[in-house]
Formats: C-alpha cells, structure tokens, sequence
C-alpha cells in the first residue's frame, strides 16, 4: 500500500514499534517473522508454536541472536523480555493474544478451529488480527468482524494471498468506477478431487512442501475457499457451481468472461472464477460504458475491449502479511473482510465412498473436498460448511463418493469452538439457520 514505508519510518524515527505476535510458526509464519525483521517501526515480539523448537528456530534464521530470544509460558516474564527487547518463544497462543505489549496477533496456523479461536481471543483482548486462515474465515468470518467492529478492533485478511490480492485490484477499479465484471486468480495444478497425503507425498517431498497442503491444492479445495473469502467481500457469485476453471492465457481472459449471447463463456457478470494456465496471478475483468474511456483504454493498449483486464502475476503470501497488520494498526483498516456476510459456502463433498460411522479427516486429506455454492443454495441444502469438518466430525449414514455432506449426514463428537461461533452466526445472521447437531455425551 502507498506510503506506509513512509510511516513506518516515521514510526521507527519516533523509537516507536509495531509490535506483533504470531502464532504458528511453520512455512508461513517463519518467512513472515523474517520479512518484519528487515523492516522499520515493527517486530515480531512474541511467537507461539507447540513445537517450541520451530519458533526459536524462525527468530535464529530470522538473525535474532539466542541471547534475545526468552522460552517462557509466564506472562509478567514475557512482558518484561518484550519491554528489554528481546523476544519470546512460547508454547502458549492466549499468552500471545493477552499480552498487553502486543498490538496486532497473526494467525498462521492453518487449522479453522484454532484459527477461530485465537481470533475470538484476541478480539476480546481488544487486539487487531490479521487471519493468515481463510478456511476459518470462510467458515465464521462474518460473525468474527462483527465482534471486531463492536470492539473497535479490525478483522482482516491477509495481503499477499490471492484474496487479498484480488481485493487490491477491485478496490482500484471500483474506486476509478469501472463496472467489475470478473474476478479470479490462476490455479497452479490441474483440479484432481482424487489428490490425497499419499498421491502428493513425491511432489511434496521434490517440493519441500506438506503433502496434506499440496493435496489441498490439487484437489481444488484451496481455490474454492479463496474465492468464498471474495465472494463474501464484495458480494460476487460463482456462475456455476464449483466454478467452471477454464483454461486460457492472460489475452484470452477479456473474451473469456464475456456473455454467451456476446460470444463469451460465461452466463453472468459479478462472478468469481479460477483459469489453469495464468498462475500464479490473479486478476480483475474491467469495463467501461463511457466512449472516451474505452479510447483511452486501447490507446494505452489494454486491448481492444469491451473486457480489460488488469493482472497482477504474483502474490507474496506471508511476505506481504506486514502490509495488512500497518494497514489496522496506522488506519484501522482491513485489507480484506466479509463486507457483504455470507455471500457463498465452501461445502464439504465426498472424495470417495464414505461408510457410516466413519469419522471425517481435514482439509486436504483423504475423506473430502470442498466445492463452492451461492451460500443460499448450501443453506437450502443443509451442507455442512467444511471448515467445520475434523476428525471429530462422525457420519451417521454412508455417503457416495460425489456427494455433498450435510448436516443431517454427521455428528459432532466433540464440542470446538468453530462449530460453536458457527452455530452462533448462523443465528445471528441466517434466516433459515441449520438444523442443531447433536453432541455426543
């Protein structure tokens, strides 16, 4: 964002620092903690991770000398580490959301149910959080801004993910008033609903990568969720269910997202979409009614129109996390949030033949995928929302391979926090709101 280079140096002359905690410290979170250590006017003071080892590990990589790095789970000795400058390495996330000398919390876990609770927490510390999580987001997102608003607090994700990265291009083009009439983001491997932890282990294993992450992106659960987390943004809808994930070059995108009764692919305007073949950008499909601003578009040889098509060919992930955390702590402002409430769903579906009393697993593993609907259309189906599944979560019928779960089609065998924000936003917020579901004793 403009001018918050400019800020922070303004910050840093003051002897004055953002000071951010982090919590979980795999891939993400040690290339962030690294990144904020080159900067001015912000640290990552404090980070949490159950393998102790991995945060000490990522402030050592990140040239924190040992001698300022303090292993504690006590609160008065962390606050005290932080006011000496140095920085904590704790095992603890609510020491993180509670201490008072931390202003803005990262969530880098990955995992929705942790991830909704650190947010919860950290909204009732009065503390800014920016979600390096959208599973969690897309799941109780719009509940969690609404706490953070009434908090005075801002709920945001994350630059440097497709979603954000997308919301920086519509926010520029809705800003100059263009009409918006597409927005996506490349996919990097072909869609295989089949992919697994065991059919991406040699990938992962070539690319240093978590073979349960990578499946999730080669089974298309990862696209489905980010582009929930726009669709709850500004309010755009999949022209189909699932998305249609054509295939094209970045030219070919404007004639692409025209009508078919234009010659075009597509049946509506405002839609989400994801192409194979422009990653790993993402993009916003523009236009214009005003003949002179058509002029002066193929004159700057954005093409010849009625389409444009502005493309940005990289997103940073973490290493633009600290853009988002400036932007709440200097402006009070979110890179992205579910503005619009629950626009779409990422439902949960079969990856194969399930058995009754089968328990389900997770995100990017063997039981389920997820698939994107208009949030109207899961809600008249009773789909159950796949940030809420687990390990936890038990059928009570067998379900085919292909088939949406629903919430008639499980059990929660454990209370979790994402299930209980969930129940509470849907309440809060739905109409028609989802059958209970019962918790074994």
């Amino acid at each position: 964002m403009l001018g918050i280079n400019r800020k922070l140096e303004e910050l840093d002359k003051q002897g004055k620092t953002i000071q951010v905690g982090v919590i979980g410290a795999g891939q993400m979170g040690r290339g962030m903690i690294s990144q904020i250590e080159k900067m001015l006017g912000m640290r990552v003071v404090i980070t949490a991770d159950i393998q102790i080892d991995n945060v000490k590990n990522a402030y050592l990589k990140s040239g924190v000398d040992s001698s300022d790095i303090i292993e504690t789970n006590d609160g008065q000795e962390a606050a005290q580490a932080v006011k000496s400058g140095k920085v904590v390495a704790t095992t603890e996330a609510q020491l993180v959301t509670s201490l008072p000398e931390v202003h803005v919390v990262v969530d880098a876990t990955g995992v929705p149910n942790i991830g909704a609770k650190i947010a919860w927490d950290a909204i009732l510390n009065k503390k800014h959080i920016v979600m390096l999580n959208v599973e969690a987001d897309v799941t109780v997102g719009p509940l969690l801004k609404k706490m953070a608003d009434a908090s005075g607090v801002v709920y945001t994700g994350t630059a440097g993910d497709e979603p954000g990265a997308i919301m920086e291009l519509y926010d520029f083009a809705d800003a100059l008033g263009f009409e918006v009439v597409a927005l996506g983001k490349g996919k990097n491997n072909p869609l295989n609903r089949d992919a697994n932890p065991d059919t991406a282990a040699e990938e992962a294993a070539r690319k240093g990568a978590s073979p349960k992450m990578l499946a999730s992106f080669q089974d298309g659960t990862k696209t489905m969720v980010e582009m929930t987390a726009v669709a709850n943004a500004t309010g755009f809808l999949p022209d189909v269910p699932g998305m249609h994930g054509f295939v094209g070059g970045v030219s070919d995108l404007p004639e692409i997202f025209r009508l078919k009764e234009e010659g075009g692919q597509v049946s509506n305007k405002k839609i989400v979409e994801y192409i194979n073949g422009v990653a790993p950008g993402v993009f916003a499909i523009i236009a214009s009614e005003k003949e002179e601003v058509n002029h002066e578009m193929q004159y700057l040889s954005m093409g010849k129109g009625p389409n444009y098509v502005l493309y940005r060919p990289y997103h940073l992930t973490s290493l633009e996390t600290p853009i988002s955390i400036a932007r709440a702590f200097f402006y009070n402002e979110a890179t992205i949030a579910p503005w619009k409430g629950l626009q779409a769903e990422t439902v949960t579906v079969a990856k194969t033949d399930l058995e009754e009393g089968q328990f389900l697993d997770s995100i990017g593993g063997f039981t389920v995928y997820g698939h994107i609907l208009a949030a109207t259309e899961a809600q008249n189906l009773k789909a159950l929302p796949l940030g809420l599944v687990d390990r936890n979560v038990q059928l009570k019928r067998a379900v085919k391979k292909g088939d949406i779960i629903t919430y008639d089609d499980v059990v929660q065998t454990q209370d979790s926090t994402i299930w209980r924000l969930r129940k509470m936003q849907d309440e809060t917020f739905q109409v028609n709101a989802p059958q209970d579901v019962p918790v074994k004793a």
